[in-house]
């Protein structure tokens, strides 16, 4: 394959416009059709890059506590009881893809993807008019019970095999590695090639590099379905009418993926996971680095002067109603870590929701779909949306460039579940 194509990305979250922006560098002309949800489930998230997050979430022992928790609305993690052969098919899939074996073939492909999106990172952040914010500190993975900092140890020994350094820190440690806020913890684990941004920021100088390279992006289009003609996808259909037709076709629709697609002969599996954020625009106390509260599986970002507390994942469907009770439990949370602040600190604030779209296996889905030459998939990210947006983009770019993918996709298919 050769010269410039007409590219249509369905999907404007982080993964449809980084794909725009790496096209649009490659010389083809795009056209990213947006739901216009500001930038999908990335616009209110924790802003992190993540090369630390080497096990996918489907990990033993996961959808055990899932099932355990799923009568406590302030857990955080739940899968909600709800009748439904799509979620029962989900979960027998994850199990299956948790298994110690499965999770070390992962392992070395989450590496990859993730030190090669932090560098492309970097690469942006030195462009012009493109600053987001990066700041290149690490993160500190935050634990209050030697049980759970034990199991940190065990990551990080992993990560560190791996080529990802990891430090195993006592909490004389922690506190000296980021004295601007009190700390009561065990210990933690530092990862110093993790980063964080402003996920807004990101966004914006996305849309205007993307605008300005020529490239499209529609607010407010409604995707009702995609056409398919033999082995070709033919053109995207709004809800309105209009119909988007182009020589290729990048589904990059996130935890919608699935019901866009449901007119062409594919199957990729996918589960809407639920989270949240607060940010606390005067926050009583203003890290240096961006953390985990491992026990309370929230993180912790400072964004020029605010503090973003985002967590949680319930297994709910598409529903983005925002509940109470779990926003309570990261509320309740937060000062058990950090004792400068009190539940009252996070109130009053605006809570975000969004919905992360997950695999039964935990891995996204990046690859050309088998029958059809023109159609493929950029979805399936989970909680690593935007730390993998910027390599997903160029993985894309690669393919419909006709070029070797920079990295191996075969544990990436989006075939897997066919």
């Amino acid at each position: 394959m050769s010269g410039s194509r007409r590219v249509v990305i369905i999907g404007g979250g982080v993964i449809g416009r980084c794909a725009a922006y790496s096209l649009l560098q490659r010389g083809h002309s795009v056209v990213v059709l947006d739901r216009g949800a500001e930038g999908g489930c990335s616009f209110g998230n924790a802003g992190m890059v993540v090369p630390s997050h080497l096990i996918p979430l489907a990990a033993p022992g996961v959808i055990g506590k899932g099932l355990r928790w799923m009568f406590d609305a302030e857990s955080p993690f739940r899968i909600k009881p709800r009748l439904s052969v799509e979620l029962l098919s989900w979960i027998w899939k994850f199990a299956r893809a948790a298994t110690p074996a499965r999770v070390g073939k992962a392992v070395p492909v989450l590496r990859d993807l993730s030190l090669e999106s932090r560098r492309l990172f970097v690469e942006m952040a030195g462009a012009e008019d493109f600053d987001f914010g990066l700041v290149q500190k690490g993160l500190l993975m935050l634990c209050k019970s030697a049980e759970v900092l034990h199991e940190e140890a065990e990551l990080a020994a992993t990560a560190n095999a791996n080529g990802v350094p990891a430090e195993v820190l006592d909490a004389g440690s922690v506190r000296k590695l980021d004295p601007a806020i009190e700390m009561e913890v065990m210990g933690g684990v530092y990862f110093p090639q993790d980063c964080h941004l402003s996920p807004r920021r990101f966004l914006e100088g996305l849309d205007r590099t993307i605008r300005r390279g020529g490239g499209e992006i529609l607010d407010d289009v409604e995707v009702a379905g995609i056409e398919g003609k033999g082995r070709r996808v033919a053109r995207a259909i709004a809800a309105d009418g209009r119909a988007f037709e182009g020589d290729e076709f990048v589904l990059a629709g996130g935890s919608w993926s699935p019901s866009l697609a449901r007119g062409l002969a594919v199957n990729i599996p996918m589960q809407a996971g639920k989270g949240y954020s607060i940010t606390v625009e005067n926050p009583a106390a203003l890290p240096g680095l961006c953390s985990i509260l491992c026990e309370a599986k929230i993180a912790v970002t400072p964004m020029s002067g605010a503090l973003r507390f985002a967590g949680t994942m319930e297994i709910a469907g598409l529903d983005g109603s925002v509940s109470a009770r779990r926003v309570m439990g990261m509320r309740k949370a937060v000062p058990r870590y950090f004792p400068q602040f009190e539940p009252s600190d996070l109130e009053g604030q605006e809570v975000w929701s969004g919905l992360r779209p997950c695999s039964p296996d935990g891995l996204p889905y990046i690859g050309r779909f088998r029958a059809y030459d023109n159609l493929t998939a950029a979805t399936g990210h989970a909680m690593l949306g935007l730390s993998l947006g910027p390599v997903t983009g160029a993985l894309v770019a690669d393919l419909l460039s006709g070029d070797k993918p920079r990295i191996d996709l075969t544990a990436l298919s989006p075939d897997r579940y066919a």
